[in-house]
């Protein structure tokens, strides 16, 4: 877990062009969105699940009430990626 938690991390910053950050800033249960986070917005949610989607071929359901919490923090999404491909196979 404790490599993808990195990879997650290297995609965020790569798929949102935060320049200014390193994977050593990110908290693995830092929040993604909240102001006292990272701050990202619904663009940046948007941009994000799609580079989540092509990397690891998520499963993302418009609606599913459950995404905003997958999309909490690195570990949250770790623990989602992680479950989808335990099901997949």
């Amino acid at each position: 877990m404790k490599a993808l938690l990195l990879e997650l991390k290297l995609l965020i910053i790569e798929a949102l062009d935060l320049e200014d950050i390193r994977p050593d800033d990110i908290g693995d249960d830092t929040s993604l969105f909240a102001d006292e986070g990272l701050g990202l917005d619904s663009i940046d949610a948007l941009e994000l699940g799609v580079a989540l989607r092509k990397k690891y071929r998520l499963q993302l359901i418009k609606g599913d009430s459950q995404v905003r919490e997958h999309f909490r923090s690195p570990r949250s999404l770790a623990e989602f990626i992680h479950s989808q491909n335990i099901a997949s196979h």
